[in-house]
């Protein structure tokens, strides 16, 4: 469809060309996928309902850490005293809480056996986020599994050197936690996006010809794709005082947790403008309603982008509405009611700040009534580092 009247909303234009201090990052994809297909053709004189709606929510954002793992054979290293598996239990939760999964994934340590129940005295597995590697255990120098031999504390990096020896069959590796669908705030290197679209057609009689698609694809896209693309057209003429009503909800939520800027680009040859990609929260709408049309025709489509494979790759929405006459009517005139709204709610931090830097909240309506020689609107929305 071709909208040779497309109305471009100035301040969207504004944001999509200058980018302020935008910095979308999109989740990446899932390892299986799915790509479906909706096609739908409607000729009919009578009622009709017609209703569509999809909600999509993706996370990624995998946390990897430097550690050493047990083999499974041989001895299980020191026995810690309860004082001490205080202390380990203490950081385990505090590395949890800070950057996903539970204690256990750091620190998972056993029961001794020959004490009370609850009692865990050996370290099974270890593994040590690398901003801990030289953060001191245990200040007071207090417990004697927590320091050296002339009493100084250990780092983290010293005591899996003196405690996880070759004897004890502990080796370096790497501890993966996968990121999953929360409700709490974001980590480090997290970015989830919601898409959402809703879709309604109802008549009480009168002549619909309707011819709808809708794509999807969860894979990543590059820029000028789509995840979800939807294209409408359809022509209505009311008989014995029938109408018809609809609308139409576009909804894309993007949010994520400062990142290394060096994790998220694939060209060698880009450079970012900071070490790291900043936080960010931003939410964007498209909207239209017809309200008690009685001969119109209208075409819609739409199209979001909100998977990609590395960060320079933006957020994209873009929506877009006409109505016009319906040519077998003779008026001239397309008559009932049209409304559309556009907003944007953007926030956005710089470098490892979670307060934002800019925040920038806009709204666009429109509403005519009577007879519709032409209607037509277009949103086009993009949020990234690069365009």
């Amino acid at each position: 469809m071709k909208f040779g009247y497309a109305i471009v909303l100035a301040l969207v234009a504004l944001v999509a060309v200058s980018g302020f201090a935008s910095a979308d990052r999109l989740p990446q994809e899932v390892p299986e996928n799915q790509i479906f297909t909706i096609d739908t053709l409607i000729d009919v004189t009578g009622a009709v309902s017609q209703e569509s709606e999809m909600q999509w929510t993706i996370i990624s954002g995998d946390q990897t850490f430097n550690g050493y793992k047990y083999d499974g054979s041989g001895a299980l290293g020191p026995v810690f005293t309860p004082a001490e598996n205080t202390i380990l239990s203490a950081a385990a939760a505090e590395w949890a809480t800070k950057y996903g999964g539970v204690a256990s994934n750091y620190i998972n340590m056993v029961n001794q056996g020959t004490q009370a129940v609850g009692f865990r005295g050996f370290i099974y597995g270890i593994y040590v986020p690398d901003a801990y590697l030289d953060t001191v255990i245990d200040p007071t120098a207090a417990n004697a599994n927590l320091r050296d031999a002339a009493g100084n504390p250990l780092t983290w990096r010293q005591f899996m050197a003196a405690t996880m020896t070759a004897a004890n069959q502990y080796e370096a590796a790497t501890n993966t936690i996968y990121a999953s669908i929360h409700d709490s705030a974001l980590l480090p290197g997290e970015e989830i996006a919601i898409l959402t679209w809703t879709d309604t057609l109802r008549t009480n009689g009168g002549k619909l010809a309707l011819n709808e698609n809708i794509d999807f694809d969860s894979r990543n896209k590059g820029k000028g794709l789509s995840n979800l693309e939807v294209e409408k057209v359809f022509t209505y003429a009311s008989t014995e005082g029938a109408h018809l009503v609809g609308a139409e909800e576009w909804t894309l939520d993007v949010a994520g947790n400062y990142e290394k800027a060096a994790d998220s680009i694939r060209c060698v040859f880009a450079s970012a403008k900071s070490t790291y990609f900043p936080a960010f929260c931003n939410v964007v709408k498209a909207k239209s309603e017809l309200v008690n049309i009685n001969s119109a025709q209208v075409s819609t489509k739409g199209a979001a982008r909100a998977v990609a494979a590395t960060g320079d790759i933006p957020a994209a929405l873009n929506y877009q509405i006409a109505v016009t006459p319906d040519s077998n009517s003779g008026s001239g005139f397309a008559d009932g009611t049209v409304k559309t709204m556009f907003g944007g709610s953007i926030m956005e931090a710089r470098g490892t700040s979670q307060k934002p830097a800019a925040t920038n909240n806009w709204k666009d309506t429109a509403s005519v009534t009577g007879g519709i020689k032409n209607f037509q609107k277009t949103f086009n929305y993009e949020s990234g580092f690069t365009f």
